[in-house]
């Protein structure tokens, strides 16, 4: 890599790894809860107002279901921290719900898994910041006239820091993401302690509204359907539990037991967050609507569309700590950062998982390759074109991608469940101790109530938020399943294709003859050294082919070559249309045709250049030959360079660049120094 392309790298992401400091970049549990949690805890900022949006439905009397809609989604929370925390002690690879699929249900469902999961992981990085962009554009005019831009500008900035590796980014995102948490346990405790105990009066800013129902007297069947709604809209906080099993591998040992006391960390602290604010936001007589502009009514008029919703965490925030006090400006501050940072949990997930799938031959195998920082580097940044594809198709609009959302996770949750419950049936068959025995038949059991209960849930997502968007994850899931199966296919074939086999083939068998020809425009030092080359070579015949494009050149070189007394045969193909590369192409077909059994070794001048501009002047027919030749069989393609005198501005920039420390490198003196000085015996 050239000194320009490598300044601006070092000082982007940093100075490379080596390998053996892998371990070096592994995560203690401090640093593992907000690079792996962030999305399910940050999600306690928007999951209880999907909620109340979906409740407002119904008019501001729907609102008492609310406490009851919090306990299902903490009772679907412990049992999916419960379930994955089985996970992690069975499968601490890394492999997490594919994983468990694919060895318990078979590759299909694995790949059924794999998709999902991609899918969601996409999601989460739109979802996340298209919502922290609508946070900060609140306070920032200007970010809310240019969404797309300033979301693909967080996108490229946390892709960034992704890059230097997963535990520098940990490292910056512990902060806030921590400082979030401690307000809002603040803001809980001292709401209650206002609540309970001073009995203070709290109201939110939205608290005097009325909201206009869409659908007032709901009953029966449509009431069910809309608190199944509600619910499957504040299963939102469950989004990216299961980064964590995916990420095991990332964390100190003993690996399982830390991503195991992580995930009972991370469920309890986003339950406790989740019910306390939709608790908080009862008590506060807080109202939002899906569209505030006609269905918010103040002393009878609707708002209009000037007015802004905040969100709920804002509006609780303010009720509890008083507008522009500075814990509701720290809070506010750090409630719209980590919705950015919430993203970090996929940026975790996806490479992790691509490089798995890569290792299986699903994706391409580059995604399976470390970057200088030792992060999977070809993953970060697939994951951030989807995702900023995805934000610019939809605008940024966090209502709108939202709809997408949690399909993906509970199709693997559901799927890992059940291969868990396969997976503890396996091993109770083969298990002779007791103790063991009843070990297993517990967490079975945890991870069949676990398959159940996703299961019903999946069912409900599917079926109150299919038209609402919910079909584009689905036939997202269907694309990435599709493409993951055609790249296996296709990673089979080449390599059933080119196995070396036991037996006797033509691979083996030597040629009888080689037949050498070099390409001749006209005489010069580099047609001489590739001759000089040739003759080296000792083929069973040689010689030397041009093209008759232009007979006044070919007269010349006729001339030149007698004249010179050149003991290589000279072959003059005819091309009455001054095609270059087709005639060529056809002579070295013919000779195959002739003696199959033959190779013809094509030996083809080139120029060595010192800048870029040269290339587009030099080598353009030798370049369109060689890629015509490789699809010929029984073709050899051999380049004699011949350097000119710009080439040597190359060698001095490479000879710079050998004696160039980098920022960040380490400051040791150039690497022959280092290697010399090692070497020399000590004392």
């Amino acid at each position: 890599m050239s000194k320009l392309t490598d300044v601006p790298k070092r000082i982007l992401i940093g100075r490379a790894l080596r390998s053996d400091r892998l371990g070096e970049t592994l995560l203690p549990k401090r640093i593992a809860l907000p690079v792996f949690a962030s999305d399910p805890l940050s999600s306690v900022a928007y999951a209880p107002g999907e909620v109340l949006l979906v409740l407002s439905i119904a008019g501001v009397t729907a609102y008492h279901f609310s406490p009851w809609i919090a306990v299902a989604v903490v009772v679907l929370m412990f049992t999916v921290v419960a379930s994955y925390r089985q996970n992690v002690h069975a499968y601490p690879s890394g492999g997490g719900d594919y994983e468990v699929a694919n060895t318990n249900l078979g590759p299909k469902a694995g790949l059924t898994v794999a998709s999902a999961l991609l899918v969601d992981y996409v999601l989460t990085v739109a979802v996340s910041i298209s919502s922290g962009i609508e946070n900060l554009g609140s306070a920032i005019p200007f970010v809310v006239e240019h969404k797309v831009l300033c979301a693909i500008g967080v996108i490229v900035l946390l892709t960034l820091m992704n890059l230097r590796g997963v535990k520098e980014s940990g490292s910056l995102f512990a902060i806030p993401t921590y400082i979030f948490v401690a307000g809002v346990f603040t803001m809980i405790a001292w709401g209650a302690f206002r609540g309970l105990v001073l009995d203070d009066t709290m109201r939110a800013p939205t608290a005097d509204y009325a909201i206009k129902p869409e659908h007032g007297g709901l009953a029966g069947f449509a009431l069910v359907f809309l608190l199944l709604r509600a619910f499957s809209s504040g299963c939102a906080a469950l989004t990216g539990v299961e980064a964590i099993s995916n990420g095991v591998p990332a964390f100190r040992k003993p690996k399982s037991k830390n991503a195991a006391t992580t995930l009972a960390a991370m469920g309890l602290l986003a339950v406790t967050m989740f019910c306390g604010i939709i608790a908080l936001a009862a008590a506060t007589d807080v109202r939002m609507a899906e569209d505030p502009a006609k269905d918010l009514i103040h002393n009878g008029v609707p708002l209009g569309p000037d007015y802004v919703q905040n969100p709920v965490i804002s509006q609780v925030a303010e009720a509890v700590f008083g507008k522009g006090s500075f814990l509701f400006i720290i809070l506010a501050a750090a409630t719209a950062l980590v919705l950015f940072l919430a993203a970090n949990t996929a940026y975790n997930g996806f490479p992790l998982l691509g490089s798995i799938l890569a290792q299986d031959r699903y994706l391409p195998r580059q995604l399976h390759t470390r970057g200088d920082r030792l992060a999977f580097s070809n993953g970060i940044v697939l994951l951030a074109g989807a995702a900023g594809l995805l934000v610019g198709i939809y605008g940024a609009d966090s209502t709108r991608l939202i709809q997408l959302y949690i399909v993906g996770v509970f199709v693997s949750f559901t799927l890992s469940q059940t291969g868990m419950v396969r997976h503890w049936n396996r091993h109770l068959a083969a298990e002779k101790d007791q103790a063991k025995r009843r070990h297993m038949i517990r967490s079975r059991a945890i991870n069949a109530f676990g398959a159940f209960f996703t299961g019903l849930v999946l069912v409900v997502v599917l079926l109150t938020k299919f038209t609402h968007g919910a079909w584009v994850a689905l036939l997202g899931m269907v694309i990435f399943y599709a493409t993951m199966t055609a790249i296996r296919k296709h990673y089979d074939r080449v390599a059933a294709e080119i196995a070396a086999p036991e037996g006797p083939s033509d691979d083996l068998v030597r040629p009888s003859r080689v037949h050498s020809v070099v390409l001749i425009s006209k005489i010069h030092r580099p047609a001489l050294r590739a001759l000089a080359y040739a003759k080296l070579m000792r083929s069973d015949s040689l010689e030397a082919l041009s093209v008759n494009v232009d007979p006044a050149e070919i007269k010349a070189l006729r001339e030149e070559w007698e004249r010179r007394g050149i003991d290589v045969p000279l072959k003059i193909l005819d091309s009455p249309y001054r095609e270059i590369t087709r005639p060529i192409i056809e002579y070295v077909k013919s000779l195959r045709k002739e003696s199959p059994r033959d190779a013809v070794s094509v030996i083809i001048p080139e120029y060595v250049v010192g800048h870029w501009y040269e290339h587009l002047l030099h080598n353009q027919s030798a370049l369109r030959l060689k890629g015509r030749l490789l699809f010929t069989p029984g073709i050899m393609v051999t380049s004699v360079p011949y350097q000119l005198q710009s080439s040597e501005a190359a060698k001095r920039r490479a000879r710079k660049q050998q004696d160039w420390n980098a920022p960040g490198s380490v400051r040791r003196g150039p690497a022959q120094v280092r290697s010399k000085e090692s070497s020399e015996p000590k004392g």
